[in-house]
């Protein structure tokens, strides 16, 4: 990785729509306050899309997201915009794995100024690579019906829907395919 984004676990990539790079690295202890600012930045529509109806206690989500992601088979990425030396966070996935249901579940938001620009399919390769290394097969996300944008970027990643949701939501899994 370029040195100017050591953590990154993934390229970075210029957002030339944004006159800047982003890269998607690994969360940390000491990310908690710029997560909890950046959960309050999204619009309620994008809060209420990510957190699939309102919150009021974003501190406490953002630190749950960060705490559980240094458990094995947890973590949380985030992606980070620089621009004249400048870092914030723009987007973010969290990862659980459920060791009895045997797939992993997510959860991803991208800040609205970013939406549409390719950052939440690349994120989404980020996470699922990290989900390949830890061995596992399977991921598996929940997403409103209302939810055309996330329906539509689940569907670009390759993700079906399972026909397990209820008449508010849809239930999305992907098989992982490992390298050989």
């Amino acid at each position: 990785m370029p040195q100017l984004f050591p953590e990154a676990v993934a390229r970075p990539l210029e957002l030339a729509e944004a006159n800047g790079m982003v890269r998607i690295r690994s969360a940390c202890a000491s990310d908690v306050e710029n997560l909890s600012v950046y959960f309050t930045g999204l619009s309620v529509t994008s809060r209420n899309k990510r957190f699939m109806g309102a919150r009021t206690d974003l501190a406490s989500v953002a630190a749950e997201c960060v705490a559980k992601a240094g458990r094995p088979d947890h973590f949380t990425l985030l992606a980070e915009f620089g621009q004249e030396g400048q870092r914030r966070i723009i987007g973010e996935t969290h990862y659980a794995y459920d060791a009895a249901a045997r797939h992993g579940e997510f959860a991803i938001s991208v800040a609205d100024a970013f939406q549409r620009m390719g950052l939440g399919f690349q994120m989404m390769n980020a996470m699922e690579t990290r989900a390949i290394d830890l061995g596992h097969e399977m991921i598996a996300g929940e997403t409103a019906r209302t939810n055309a944008e996330m329906r539509g970027l689940a569907k670009k990643a390759g993700f079906s829907d399972t026909g397990l949701g209820d008449w508010q939501s849809v239930h999305l899994a992907k098989r992982l395919s490992h390298p050989r």
